[in-house]
């Protein structure tokens, strides 16, 4: 016989063991589901990567490997003649500067504007308020693709198809709704009481805006700026259809006139392509810090 004592300890013993059982088999399959997302993150990141990686080996290839029926993952032997071609085709450097005037124009001018109309649209109220800012959501509905004939016709009027003062125009409009949007919800996050409690500090409002409101909308700032860059360099319809003289083309068209009647020339193409995708990589190497915190903060009630 059994004493209750030890009859009780044997079954709580029994249940501890139970208990672990259970819990083991939760962490098991836990870990597995884990992993199991690990591993389709892992193939995503590897499908979206492999055509960059690809495009990359490509410019370090000679023709032969290029054009071969077998595929070489690794460019051997190594060669730099692709971007020797790339660079010495007519006009790189004209459209290097081209792009880089553009990209910047539309980047300040965008982030100026952006900024004076979120400030109005967050902080002060207005009559048209609330369909202002519905119409700036509906504007980006509109594809681009659709408005390439009535915004060539616009500037054709006033004389600005074959210039680079009409693309920025037009990039303008097509990044502003954007950038406007997001910066709105930055500044709408930010307490007015931070700037009334630094102007009772003596601070006037101009002061008070530089040193409290500026640093806090930076993140911000950096996230819309981001976003005009890559929409302004990556661009190509509009840049195609407006400018027709070959010196005044950006750097998404020049990447056009690899293609002739007899084919693409792959490996030049791709070292153009490589050379053109350097500026983003290190505009976004130089502002990484802030990305984060600009891309989220926006999006949380403060």
């Amino acid at each position: 016989m059994i004493a209750p004592g030890t009859a009780t300890r044997v079954e709580l013993g029994a249940v501890a063991r139970a208990r672990s059982r259970v819990v083991n088999q939760v962490s098991w399959r836990r870990r597995l589901g884990q992993s199991g997302y690990d591993a389709v993150g892992l193939a995503v990141f590897v499908v979206m990567l492999f055509p960059l990686y690809w495009m990359v080996a490509t410019a370090f290839k000679p023709g032969r490997d290029i054009l071969a029926l077998t595929p070489k993952w690794f460019p051997a032997p190594f060669t730099l003649q692709n971007f020797q071609d790339a660079v010495a085709r007519p006009f790189f450097f004209d459209d290097v500067r081209n792009s880089l005037v553009v990209v910047g124009a539309t980047v300040l001018i965008s982030l100026a504007l952006a900024f004076l109309a979120a400030m109005a649209v967050a902080r002060f109220g207005f009559r048209g308020r609330s369909a202002f800012v519905v119409l700036i959501i509906g504007v980006q509905m509109v594809p681009l693709n659709a408005l390439i004939i009535p915004l060539y016709l616009t500037l054709d009027r006033v004389g600005q198809t074959d210039s680079l003062a009409g693309v920025i125009a037009v990039y303008l409009a097509v990044v502003l709704p954007f950038m406007v949007w997001t910066l709105r919800g930055f500044i709408a996050n930010i307490p007015v009481e931070l700037e009334e409690a630094a102007m009772i500090d003596g601070c006037r409002r101009e002061e008070a805006f530089v040193r409290i409101v500026l640093p806090l909308i930076g993140p911000g700032l950096v996230a819309t700026a981001i976003f005009g860059f890559i929409q302004a360099w990556n661009e190509y319809i509009v840049a195609y259809v407006l400018l027709s003289t070959n010196s005044k083309q950006t750097l998404t068209v020049w990447l056009a006139s690899f293609t002739t009647n007899h084919g693409p020339q792959w490996g030049p193409l791709m070292a153009a392509a490589t050379l053109t995708g350097l500026p983003v990589v290190a505009f976004f190497l130089l502002i990484q810090r802030n990305l984060a915190g600009g891309l989220t903060a926006g999006s949380v009630k403060g």
